[in-house]
Formats: C-alpha cells, structure tokens, sequence
C-alpha cells in the first residue's frame, strides 16, 4: 500500500508540475497513440471541473479499503477476527506426505473475517454508506462487478484448484525437482502470472515448485519463494485477463494489443530489475530476505 501511495502521489505531482503542450491542448491521445479531437465530455469536464467534495467522494472507497485493511492488521483486532476461522477436513481425502504421515492438504481453513474477501465486502458496506448509495443500486453495482469478471472467477479458483491437486499428487515437487536442473538459471525463469493471470493463483500453483527447485539447486528457497511472488506484477501487467480489464475499465474494447505494446517493454525491464535484485540479495544483500 506504500508503493501506491507513492506512484499515485507521483503522478498527481508530475499534473500539477508539468506544463501542458501546446498539442496536448488541441489534441486527445487515445488507445493506440493516435489523436483525436477531445470527446463533448472530456471537454465538458475540462471546462468544468469536479468540485472538491466530489473529488473527496471519489477517493472515498481507496481511503474506506486501506482503513478497514489497516484495521484488521491491528494484532488485537486480528486475533478477535482469527476466532471465527473454521478448520473442516475435506470426507474422502486420506492423504499422506512422502515419509507416510498424514497430510495437512485436505485440512481447509475457512477464514471467515480474516480473508481479503471478507474485508472488501465490509469496505463496500461502509462505502455504500459513505456515499448514500441505496442497497438496490449498491447490489446493482455489485452484480455487474460480478458479471464482467465471471470469466477471471472462474479462472482463478480453476487454477488454486489445480494447484492443490498438484500439490498433494507431488507433481509440484516433481516438476520442482526436474526445473533444479537449471541450477542458477533457475532464478530468471519466468513463471507465473503471465501463465496464472493471478499473483494469487500464481504464488499457489509455482510457489511451492519455486522452493523444491531452489533447494534441489542449492538456491535460498526463501529468496526464490520472495522473488516469485515480488515478480508476479511483471506478468499481471500483460496478462490476458489484466489487459480486458483495463481496456473495459477506460471503454477502449478492442485495444487489448495496443496497450499489451505500451507495457510488455516495461515489464521486461522491471524484470531484469526483480533478477538482478534477487541475485544480489543471496551474497551481498543477504539482510532484506532474513
């Protein structure tokens, strides 16, 4: 969350430092790079902008999601909200670990009101209330949320369902020992959201295939385990599913490959960022990973 901060107060800095060109006065960019006259609402809006207290609204529910996630981080508040977990073990499911003892896998922990999921749903509540929203709108929006990522939904808890069927076949640990062969290469192979869509489905399905590799390979499974799921942004940015997203999200349909042009330079380059970091983590900057 600092990060964000960070790059949203970046760009509002770099607006209100930067001068605008003349060209950007008589012309709009859109998808693509190509200009265009500016729409009749981008017009209005320039001629007339947002109040301040629409402006606060607006900004209302990212400031509702980091107080109600701040909260909930709070030891005190975190431990009331561990009582509600339930541990169920799945009927069917007798598993055992390579050494024959049971398996911890089909054990399930429902986190009640300590999931990120649980937490958004209660940081809408407050939103719809902050901003008087009635509950038919409110739920009104919350389907149609739910309708265009019905697809991405799918998708996700497609990919942790494998994730934990390879985990508990040993396939993960496999294919974890077959990638060791690598050796140091290991560190700048790049897996995961790319493939996953999902830095959660991505730290799920490779995270423990990262670990089995590096200490096969004599890597820091630690260290590799950290750089998978710091590198999982490198492939979200140009996943299929992040790219309809985004181009649904600022109406350009259509102009997926156009903004998958705009971005597939920068995650390459943050991707030798993220390996030349983790190389040098191992033997000179050994304090940032414990």
């Amino acid at each position: 969350m600092i990060a964000s901060f960070f790059s949203a107060g970046a760009v509002v800095l770099l607006v209100r430092i930067r001068a605008p060109c003349a060209e950007d006065t008589h012309a709009a960019v859109i998808a693509g790079g190509a200009a265009d006259t500016p729409t009749p609402e981008f017009a209005e809006r320039v001629a007339n902008p947002d109040s301040r207290g629409e402006v606060v609204r607006a900004y209302a529910p990212y400031g509702i999601i980091i107080a109600v996630f701040v909260i909930c981080q709070i030891s005190v508040v975190k431990k009331f909200l561990e009582k509600a977990t339930i541990t169920v073990h799945w009927p069917g499911l007798h598993l055992y670990t390579a050494e024959g003892a049971p398996s911890t896998l089909p054990n399930f922990a429902f986190n009640l009101l300590t999931t990120p999921g649980t937490q958004m749903l209660v940081a809408g509540i407050v939103t719809m209330m902050v901003l008087r929203l009635s509950v038919s709108n409110a739920l009104k929006a919350y389907g149609a949320t739910l309708y265009q990522l019905r697809w991405a939904i799918v998708t996700v808890m497609a990919v942790l369902a494998l994730a934990f069927v390879m985990n508990a076949s040993g396939q993960t640990i496999t294919l974890g020992t077959w990638m060791a062969g690598a050796g140091g290469a290991f560190a700048v192979i790049w897996l995961g959201t790319a493939v996953t869509e999902s830095d959660t489905s991505s730290n799920s399905l490779f995270g423990a295939l990262q670990v089995t590799a590096a200490a096969k390979a004599g890597l820091s499974p630690v260290l590799m385990a950290a750089s998978n799921s710091s590198g999982g942004v490198l492939g979200k940015m140009i996943s299929p599913q992040n790219l309809a997203i985004g181009a649904a999200a600022v109406g350009v349909h259509g102009k997926e490959g156009d903004i998958f042009r705009r971005v597939v330079i920068w995650s390459l380059v943050f991707l030798v960022f993220i390996c030349a970091l983790s190389g040098l983590q191992a033997p000179v900057l050994s304090w940032i990973v414990p």
